[in-house]
């Protein structure tokens, strides 16, 4: 008898063919196993990146980039795994279009417990696909007094006139976002407006978010199903790569601390001042310049503030006044008061995430007294001083002609060399007499107390 049996798993197949009644069994057996045998596929991939601190531009790159490798990686979609005080409003509208224009859905999850979206945060996460909390999470507060960033580094006092403007603009702006995701538009204004902030659970009952999620494989398991911008989400099991910021975002990011930018500057000053004042020492002046440039670049990513610059320039150059100009120190006072007074002034006092803290103004300042008046100072007024080494030195000693000494030659033993000597008055061997001049590797005499 002739039989054809077929065992198909996943592209193999076992065919069996004219098989003798003798092993009928064992093809049966074999048949069963195949079967019976579970079929596999490859995990689904979603892509995962951290983002735990102040919103600024090498956050917005780094997103950029993400969403461009999740979609390079075929990933179901991109999670943000998002805790952040807030940030810099024009990195949150890049990092705002980057999530309308993703060509992935774009999860925003704020998590750990504790985590919060306030200011800058809360505007990306209503700008997410999908908007997951953890529990015990915080989202709101997003009045634009407490957003960075403002267009040619703002004063911190506006009038009432700016400040309305900048409010308007940015509750259109929540407005429009919460429209596109169909959320809930009036809470999002009065997070802007009142800078209403509201537990993870009160977000799900008004429809700001999603859902919560206990932990990332909770998130995963909710998310499976789901249609979002027209695609469905094959999350259940799927494998989270994280995606890590490149060296260059590291850089960005650290070049975002207004701590970073106070040490370049103290660098700066200290570097070209140590220059000016010791020519030739190179690397004083390299470091100052190269630290300078990097100081600058900070500016215009910063929301820095005209007048704080204005006053520390100005205490740069009481500082430099007074050690050229004896005023017992009145100056230096002045410039110490002017310095302070500038680093509470650098950054946007309406910007409480780039603001330094006095932890770090009072040393800062303490560093640069110290080094104006004790090493600059010290260093530039050495050089008013007598010559106290060198040929000059000998003007004016008294010495023991070895040798009768007249115009033409002589010899005199001082400072434990040996001297040719000349004079215009002829001097007797072991005659006393004054030096009155070097030149070259003749001494001039004269007869003592003439």
């Amino acid at each position: 008898m002739r039989n054809l049996r077929q065992c198909w798993r996943g592209e193999r197949q076992v065919t069996r063919a004219n098989i003798p009644s003798g092993n009928a069994l064992p093809a049966l057996l074999l048949w069963l196993a195949c079967a019976t045998a579970p079929v596999t596929f490859a995990a689904e991939k979603v892509s995962l990146i951290k983002i735990d601190g102040a919103i600024g531009p090498a956050t917005a790159t780094y997103i950029a980039r993400s969403i461009e490798e999740a979609r390079s990686q075929n990933a179901q979609c991109l999670i943000i795994q998002l805790n952040t005080p807030g940030g810099l409003l024009d990195s949150t509208q890049k990092i705002v279009q980057s999530f309308l224009a993703s060509p992935v859905p774009v999860v925003i999850y704020v998590a750990p417990t504790g985590a919060t979206a306030t200011s800058a945060g809360c505007f990306i996460t209503i700008a997410a696909s999908v908007a997951a909390m953890a529990p015990a999470t915080t989202i709101g507060a997003a009045h634009p007094v407490s957003i960075g960033g403002l267009p040619m580094g703002g004063e911190p006092k506006q009038d009432e006139t700016m400040k309305s403007k900048i409010e308007n603009f940015a509750v259109s702006y929540i407005e429009a976002i919460a429209g596109k995701r169909q959320r809930n538009v009036e809470w999002a204004k009065s997070a802007v407006k009142e800078s209403v902030s509201i537990s993870a659970d009160k977000a799900l009952q008004l429809k700001v978010v999603d859902l919560i999620a206990n932990d990332m494989p909770d998130l995963l398991k909710q998310l499976n199903g789901r249609v979002v911008d027209g695609k469905l989400l094959k999350t259940a099991g799927a494998e989270a790569s994280e995606i890590v910021m490149s060296p260059s975002e590291r850089v960005l990011q650290m070049f975002s601390h207004p701590e970073v930018m106070l040490i370049l500057m103290l660098i700066a000053f200290y570097g070209i001042i140590a220059e000016v004042t010791t020519p030739g020492a190179i690397l004083p002046g390299v470091a100052g310049a190269i630290a300078l440039v990097l100081a600058l670049y900070m500016m215009s990513i910063l929301p820095v503030n005209v007048t704080g610059l204005v006053l520390i320039a100005l205490a740069l150059a009481l500082f430099i006044f007074d050690i050229y100009a004896p005023t017992h120190g009145v100056l230096t006072v002045g410039g110490i008061i002017s310095f302070f007074l500038g680093l509470l002034l650098l950054f946007n006092s309406g910007d409480p995430l780039f603001r330094l803290s006095l932890r770090y103004i009072i040393p800062a300042t303490l560093v640069t007294a110290a080094f104006f008046i004790f090493v600059i100072g010290k260093g530039v007024r050495a050089q008013f001083l007598p010559v106290k080494v060198g040929k000059e030195t000998l003007i004016g000693k008294t010495v023991t002609a070895l040798t009768s000494i007249d115009s033409r030659s002589g010899r005199i033993f001082v400072e434990g060399e040996y001297w040719n000597a000349v004079s215009d008055t002829p001097i007797e061997k072991d005659g006393q007499a004054e030096i009155a001049a070097v030149l070259g590797l003749t001494v001039k005499l004269k007869p003592k107390g003439k």
